[in-house]
């Protein structure tokens, strides 16, 4: 046999062999991420984004799905989940970054209001991000005081949002309660705090606030993507920042303390109570429901994404880390843009979870008979149940 044959024969050997390896491999791979077998056959003649869309969500990994059994299972899950989520958001890197801060805060105003004082503070969340907030503390209250966090959604800031000014508080229509939850918590007894949300209000841009723009979520998520953060991660950080304050200075029984708010606001409450364990109670309203439904198909706000989080998880599972501990979902039967077929899907898998972890009564979905609002009467009775146990 020549040499120019063995060389041949060699070569095709070799070839043979890594082609094998690779087959192998690729199989390998498949079993733990996407399978690739079952890509259409079937070739569209026209585009249609929706169906594109869809059909790509479908490929999505969602690495950190919940389908364990038994509390132990629910508690491994979460430590392995939340490292993940914290990145995905950016999170984990204010915390490194910013590691052992300690907020600043001024008091700017002090108004008497009838049942309730109302202080204007700023809080710096970040050295650089003096944040306002509204408090009210309800009088004649002695001892440790439960706190509720209101936080809004897409308004020009959390007092006009919240119904606090300049439509002061004692000018609110009875017939319109709903205009304030930040003042329907203090007049349940709560201290009460309506933090501005990034890219609100005093932390719009420029730009926006020249041209009366009521928010600056898209340069917020785009100036975020190129650090690794998030508009999501920023206010998480901010609610925590908010939280550290008042434990520290004013007189909150650290065992009740709860979190709700609507719309942007709902997604905010969501993601706090997940990442921040010292939120005992939780209620978001108009917010729930599948990403893959609800955002993934309906035009909503840029501070809404968050890259790859499908490749991780569907949000039923970023609210199964909150348990074992309260959450309360509120949503309306006729939102449009958070449907409601969509939210039941999530409810389903989430109450899956909370079942896993012995704490099916703690998990409930409140369904609104109208659209896209705050529904007093699923969050008040749910947070005062679960204060007083």
């Amino acid at each position: 046999m020549d040499t120019k044959r063995k060389i041949n024969i060699a070569f095709s050997f070799l070839l043979w062999l890594f082609f094998t390896v690779f087959s192998i491999h690729s199989k390998a791979q498949n079993k733990k991420g996407v399978e690739t077998n079952n890509i259409p056959t079937a070739f569209q003649s026209e585009y249609n984004s929706v169906r594109h869309f869809d059909s790509s969500y479908k490929y999505a990994e969602m690495k950190f799905r919940f389908s364990g059994t038994g509390r132990n299972a629910v508690i491994k899950w979460q430590q392995a989940f939340l490292p993940h989520l914290k990145q995905a958001i950016g999170l984990d890197k204010m915390e490194g970054q910013l590691a052992g801060y300690i907020p600043r805060a001024e008091k700017k105003e002090t108004e008497e209001r009838n049942g309730f004082v109302l202080e204007k503070w700023i809080i710096w969340t970040e050295p650089d991000i003096p944040l306002p907030i509204v408090v009210l503390i309800p009088k004649n209250k002695t001892g440790k005081i439960p706190l509720v966090i209101t936080t809004h959604g897409h308004g020009k800031n959390a007092e006009q949002y919240d119904g606090i000014y300049p439509r002061v508080v004692d000018t609110i229509s009875s017939a319109q309660p709903e205009l304030s939850i930040c003042v329907q918590a203090v007049n349940e007894g709560y201290i009460a705090i309506a933090p501005t949300m990034r890219a609100f209000g005093s932390t719009r841009t420029e730009y926006d606030k020249n041209n009366g723009n009521s928010f600056s979520c898209h340069d917020q998520l785009m100036h975020d993507l190129l650090v690794g953060r998030t508009p999501i991660g920023d206010r998480v950080w901010d609610m925590s920042k908010i939280l550290d304050w008042a434990i520290r200075y004013l007189p909150v029984d650290t065992k009740r303390i709860a979190i709700t708010g609507n719309s942007g606001g709902g997604t905010a409450s969501l993601f706090t109570a997940a990442c921040d364990p010292r939120i005992t109670v939780t209620v978001p309203s108009s917010s729930f429901c599948t990403f893959a439904g609800s955002i993934g198909v309906i035009a909503h706000c840029d501070c809404n994404y968050i890259p790859g989080i499908l490749g991780l998880s569907e949000m039923s599972d970023i609210a199964g880390l909150i348990t074992p501990r309260p959450l309360c979902l509120i949503n309306g039967k006729e939102d449009p843009i958070f449907p409601i077929g969509e939210t039941r899907k999530a409810f389903a898998h989430l109450k899956s979870i909370y079942s896993a972890a012995a704490a099916p009564d703690d998990v409930e979905l409140y369904e609104g008979s109208g659209g896209h609002k705050f529904y007093k009467e699923g969050a008040w009775p749910f947070i005062k149940k679960h204060f007083e146990k």
